[in-house]
């Protein structure tokens, strides 16, 4: 019986170390800096953090069945239209923070459990259940804004035209 708990306890101890690697630099005379797993004459121990993995599920199984695409579909078509009312499509303007408050609207209104998502250069910047949402300290130059209506799940029910504005800045060298 002990010679079986031994037995499970050593098995336990190495399957929980993580297997380590060793990672050398070397530099040779002309300064190519080189990487290995095997040490040489003149070579240094690199310590590696650990990595971070993520096993992503196969597309399969996260594909949404027909029925909740249909569910979506369905919510969608009760609005009419959203879109970005300020600032206007092709608007140029100043502001010294960057503050840039972005006022949407659709019609009919939000319904219950719905938000107002606005997105600035492809990425989500803010979630609203009013109609504004303001983005702070937006680097100067032309982006692109859009806006979209997720349910309470966050998926997008409802996507609206995106629009492009300019933003002026004060710099040092201006």
């Amino acid at each position: 019986m002990n010679l079986r708990l031994g037995l499970f306890a050593g098995i336990l101890i190495f399957t929980a170390t993580p297997a380590a690697a060793e990672v050398y630099r070397n530099v040779d005379a002309q300064g190519n800096v080189t990487f290995s797993d095997e040490p040489s004459d003149g070579s240094e121990e690199v310590r590696v953090k650990p990595v971070t993995t993520i096993t992503l599920p196969k597309p399969a199984d996260v594909r949404e069945p027909e029925r909740l695409r249909k569910e979506v579909e369905k919510e969608g078509s009760i609005y009419d239209n959203v879109r970005i009312v300020a600032p206007k499509n092709d608007e140029a303007f100043h502001s010294g923070s960057g503050d840039v408050a972005f006022r949407v609207t659709s019609a009919p209104g939000l319904k219950e459990g719905h938000r107002y998502e606005v997105t600035l250069d492809g990425q989500p910047v803010g979630q609203t259940t009013s109609n504004t949402v303001t983005v702070r300290n937006v680097f100067r130059g032309t982006h692109n804004a859009g806006v979209h209506i997720i349910d309470e799940k966050g998926v997008q029910v409802k996507t609206g035209e995106s629009i492009s504005f300019t933003i002026h800045r004060p710099s040092v060298n201006n």
